[in-house]
């Protein structure tokens, strides 16, 4: 079976690091690039080290049929139309997270996918980190028993020395503090927290310091989510306007233990001191950098499924869109002042 051919439209800092970890996954290779700026293929090959197809028309590059996939690494308002096009165009998808910053829009994308039968990776490739690999183990062994409360929290100060700050601080760009970067932590305590979310009330502020006041939205929110069928509630906080080190908080709280980020304590493993944390090694995710993310073992996920004809685990689009329909409905209960039930979007 030959290689799946990708295009990848949009060449900024993600979409290098997806260059990089492509050349690592067995199966696929990028092969080209639709950019607006003008490329000589000689020095992006001489860049990335493998050649590389230019295109600065992305009608043109969905047109090729030596591609096979789009991988759509551009600003978020851009991904609905890109996405759209594509998945008409007959091509399989990898899109960066935000799948969109409005609800008509994922759903928007959602038809398509649907009407062309494709596949479709987004990028929450956090669930594929071997931090949260090792959360859900814990999880799916019962070390913590019933869960009824966590707590997942991203604290990440996007100011003007993060690479994205000069477009991320538009509203129509950036969208919300989950749009642009909180949705990590809300689709990690969805992956946690088996089941659906029933309501959300979320509430948001912004920082007064100089660093984020340019930014057309409020920079931080806090979201409590009610599940269905029980009384299990969770809370996630979006903070891009801390000054602070990179922080992704999680905290379980089970009938039989809690999980605090890499440390656990847990009555069914004898011997354990209640009054103290046990360490988990592992590799946390503790950085912004998308050079740090675990995007090798999802991208290798995505495309042995497409060799087998199924849809993919943990990032398929279907699992992501109520990750975003959660999002949406937070943003909506802090826009309007009241409790947001998921039935409400449909």
């Amino acid at each position: 079976m030959n290689d799946y051919n990708i295009g990848i439209v949009g060449l900024g800092w993600v979409a290098g690091a997806h260059i990089e970890t492509f050349k690592n996954v067995t199966g696929a290779n990028v092969t080209a690039i639709c950019s607006r700026r003008a490329h000589d293929p000689k020095d992006l090959e001489a860049q990335y080290g493998i050649p590389l197809k230019v295109y600065n028309d992305f009608e043109q590059m969905i047109a090729d049929p030596e591609i096979d996939i789009i991988d759509i690494c551009t600003p978020h308002p851009f991904h609905p139309d890109q996405a759209v096009a594509a998945a008409e165009a007959g091509k399989h998808l990898i899109i960066e997270k935000p799948i969109s910053i409005s609800y008509d829009e994922a759903k928007r994308i959602q038809t398509a996918i649907q009407a062309q039968q494709i596949q479709a990776c987004v990028c929450f490739e956090c669930r594929f980190s071997k931090h949260f690999t090792m959360i859900r183990s814990i999880i799916d062994q019962d070390l913590l028993g019933h869960l009824h409360y966590g707590e997942v929290d991203y604290y990440h100060g996007i100011g003007p020395w993060y690479g994205q700050y000069d477009w991320n601080i538009k509203k129509d760009f950036g969208g919300s503090s989950l749009l642009t970067a909180g949705c990590h932590a809300l689709d990690a305590l969805l992956f946690f927290m088996d089941g659906a979310v029933e309501e959300v009330t979320s509430y948001q502020t912004k920082s007064k310091g100089k660093y984020f006041k340019p930014y057309e939205y409020q920079t931080t929110s806090v979201t409590l989510l009610k599940f269905e069928g029980s009384e299990r509630l969770a809370k996630v906080t979006s903070c891009v306007d801390c000054l602070q080190p990179y922080y992704f908080h999680v905290h379980l709280v089970g009938s039989d233990g809690s999980l605090l980020d890499n440390r656990i304590y847990s009555d069914k493993i004898s011997g354990m001191n209640k009054d103290k944390w046990s360490t988990l090694e592992t590799a946390l995710i503790d950085s912004g950098d998308v050079s740090d993310h675990p995007y090798e073992p999802q991208f290798q996920a995505f495309i042995d499924s497409l060799r087998k004809g199924e849809k993919m685990p943990l990032t398929d689009f279907d699992t992501a869109f109520t990750t975003h329909q959660v999002v949406f409905a937070a943003d909506l209960s802090a826009q309007e002042g009241r409790t947001v039930k998921l039935s409400e979007l449909s």
